[in-house]
């Protein structure tokens, strides 16, 4: 793993006896002495920390936010002009196909916006907001100095209001700056597990001794990847290269709620970004597939490429599951994945081939865990 990259964290993960493994071009923790499903549990008993600092972290500038936020909105089919300062959103890049080139989020800081990319698609991100904004005078600065760490669970607000007790005001999207350990630091009250919690991006050589404090609290873990991806799940949330890619439109993977009305047909500001004829088509018509949660009957998850058929023998594929694994706090396997749209009803009937042999699934309502988030 000598190529690989590390993030700022990557010798207190040593110390903490993490198992280190490959992950978007770096050296990143999958679990450690928890383990995977005691990580998981634990997050959504009491608080997880988990290392986030391998995604991108940019920052829009040059321009007044609302001309930043218009020049952005070319790029994306969200209403970015709208957004309050102190707030934040969820947005997709889109391709001219109408697929989905990365998924994002998107700050309002004032006088610039900040924007957390997937740590795979940096490159082709940057290199997209440069061509797009750039003409446009927006500076897109890709930054290098800063980690940034996920807080999650039902403890997460105690652990950080013991180092700062302003954030116990923030609300579910909400944005803020605030000092922490010494640090200042930009926190935004989401994640990626389901639960309440926070996102906290910190100066680098901060962020060890940032870490250090957050763990020293008595509810507080370290946890990996694995469970990381094993919470998502069972909150229904899309990982990007699996369940949402550059051929799967927003209508496809159900995420219609990202795109607001302004932006439809007969809003105020319709269209203007790459695939809107075919991304707005299918709002107003609908898609041929979609994407849907699954629970498979027994004990046998199903994991990413099992086949989906309508029928136990015979027939072919009519769609595929895109993740798929244990779900700890369901006690069973639970999977999301595309059918065609005859198919997507939940309570839908269906079979998924395992190892040659067809298995009983059924479609099923998302997420599959009761969400938390402090709105």
């Amino acid at each position: 793993m000598d190529e690989l990259k590390r993030t700022p964290l990557h010798d207190l993960h040593v110390e903490l006896g993490a198992k280190m493994v490959p992950f978007a071009g770096y050296e990143m923790p999958v679990q450690y002495k928890l383990g995977v499903l005691k990580e998981h549990l634990h997050t959504r008993d009491k608080a997880g920390l988990f290392d986030v600092s391998h995604m991108g972290q940019v920052i829009l500038s040059g321009a007044d936010v609302e001309s930043i936020a218009l020049g952005l909105e070319t790029l994306v089919p969200v209403n970015i002009a709208g957004l309050k300062e102190g707030r934040q959103r969820y947005g997709f890049f889109t391709n001219e196909d109408g697929g989905i080139e990365d998924d994002l989020m998107i700050a309002n800081r004032g006088d610039h916006l900040f924007v957390v990319v997937n740590a795979a698609c940096k490159t082709e991100d940057m290199a997209r907001m440069r061509a797009g904004l750039e003409p446009k005078g927006i500076i897109a600065k890709l930054l290098g100095d800063r980690a940034l760490l996920a807080l999650q669970g039902p403890a997460a607000e105690e652990a950080l209001a013991a180092l700062n007790p302003a954030v116990r005001e923030m609300r579910f999207m909400d944005v803020a700056t605030v000092e922490l350990c010494g640090a200042e630091c930009w926190i935004s009250r989401s994640g990626y597990t389901g639960e309440d919690g926070y996102e906290i991006s910190v100066p680098e050589d901060k962020a060890e001794a940032l870490a250090r404090a957050l763990l020293a609290h008595e509810d507080v873990e370290p946890i990996g990847l694995g469970a990381r991806d094993s919470l998502r799940l069972e909150a229904g949330l899309c990982l990007y290269g699996h369940d949402i890619d550059s051929t799967t439109t927003p209508a496809e993977a159900a995420l219609p709620w990202a795109i607001q009305k302004i932006r439809r047909t007969g809003g105020d500001r319709a269209g203007g970004f790459p695939g809107a004829e075919k991304i707005l088509s299918e709002l107003e018509n609908g898609a041929p597939r979609a994407r849907v949660g699954l629970r498979p009957e027994g004990r046998a998850p199903m994991r990413e490429g099992v086949e989906i058929y309508a029928d136990e023998t015979g027939g072919t594929p009519i769609g595929h599951v895109t993740s798929g694994g244990f779900g700890p706090s369901v006690g069973a396997p639970v999977a999301m994945g595309y059918v065609g749209i005859d198919h997507a009803a939940p309570g839908t009937k269906l079979f998924g081939e395992v190892r040659g042999k067809r298995l009983a699934v059924e479609v099923a309502e998302m997420p599959f865990v009761t969400q938390t988030y402090k709105r």
